[in-house]
């Protein structure tokens, strides 16, 4: 088992407090920011040391390309998801290579450096409207984005890496970014069901590892958002569609998880709907908060995080000296300029 709590430290190596919690057995999860990378070497250091203190940890960071992208120097830039949509509609084979490829490439390059996963990739719809999905999605079209996922998936198990699709049930109809309101989606289930649901019902289908919910209100659904909703993950996700991966929660600091109470209760409705892995981000006091929720609570773990862990294991000169690596990095520099 794996405890619930992801959360993440404040610099370039780990204080004495960041060791007494990631030893926490409700501790299963730590994820790295752009505050967290000063150079190959620094995190290569900071790895080894994580690993040193707890082994067994599930490590993430968001590495999607474009705007989303925690570690740059050093490594490859990758281009945002939206330039593989471009892409389709001019040729669909060559689209899905390329794909293919940049998903490789992004989760091997993290594999290499101990990295367990990047919440990737995003297969919200791109309606023109979300001010914090934008070019992140590939595609507004869903038979689009099952394609191009399902293939930068693909290239991301050849790395040795899980796939986390992001944000179910779908984040690309509301203006207002979650990280800083409360958005409501006021769409019916129907038309979920006929756009957004598509990538995510089909992909699970194929194998997706893990999701990760919206802060999103779907009011003509239910009057609480996505990650603590009952009927979302509990209902929806679990029994009338069988998904049997992680649930990941986004961030319970998100002003869109305010309406859910203090982060002990955030915490509380999370795990009741359905989550199996918290994340709290960027506040500490809040992360200890909901650590002693968990302790007080005995909360079990979960048996599914496990399967997170990156399956293969190679050097950072061992990948950038393939032919591949020489492939994909030549791909990602040219839609990068683009």
């Amino acid at each position: 088992m794996s405890g619930a709590l992801m959360l993440d430290i404040a610099g370039l190596s780990l204080t004495e407090e960041d060791k007494h919690l990631l030893q926490n057995p409700q501790v299963g999860g730590l994820i790295l920011f752009s505050r967290n990378y000063q150079s190959p070497q620094q995190l290569s250091d900071l790895v080894h040391e994580i690993r040193l203190c707890a082994p067994q940890i599930l490590i993430a960071v968001d590495q999607e390309g474009g705007r989303v992208q925690r570690f740059r120097e050093g490594f490859v830039r990758l281009p945002p998801m939206a330039v593989l949509g471009g892409l389709y509609s001019e040729n669909r084979d060559h689209a899905l290579e390329v794909a293919t490829e940049l998903g490789w490439l992004m989760a091997a390059e993290l594999v290499a450096y101990g990295i367990d996963i990047s919440f990737a990739p995003v297969l919200d719809l791109d309606f023109g409207v979300s001010q914090v999905i934008g070019d992140r999605a590939f595609s507004a079209r869903p038979e689009e984005v099952v394609a191009l996922a399902g293939a930068f998936i693909k290239g991301m198990r050849q790395a040795g890496m899980a796939s986390t699709g992001k944000h179910f049930p779908g984040h690309g109809w509301v203006a207002a970014d979650s990280h800083l309101d409360i958005p409501v989606d006021e769409r019916s289930l129907a038309d979920i069901e006929a756009q957004d649901l598509v990538p995510f019902a089909s992909l699970m289908q194929q194998g997706l590892d893990a999701l990760m919910p919206a802060h999103v209100i779907y009011r003509q659904v239910d009057d609480r958002p996505a990650g603590f909703s009952p009927y979302w993950i509990g209902q929806r996700l679990r029994r009338e569609m069988g998904f049997d991966g992680v649930v990941f929660s986004d961030d319970l600091t998100m002003e869109g998880a305010s309406v859910a109470g203090g982060y002990e209760a955030r915490a509380a409705q999370a795990l009741e709907a359905g989550c199996d892995m918290l994340l709290v981000c960027n506040n500490r006091s809040a992360a200890l908060q909901v650590l002693r929720c968990l302790e007080e609570a005995g909360h079990p773990g979960s048996n599914r995080i496990q399967r997170m862990r990156a399956t293969d294991h190679y050097t950072i000169d061992e990948i950038r000296g393939t032919e591949r690596w020489q492939r994909a990095s030549g791909l990602a520099h040219q839609l990068t300029n683009i």
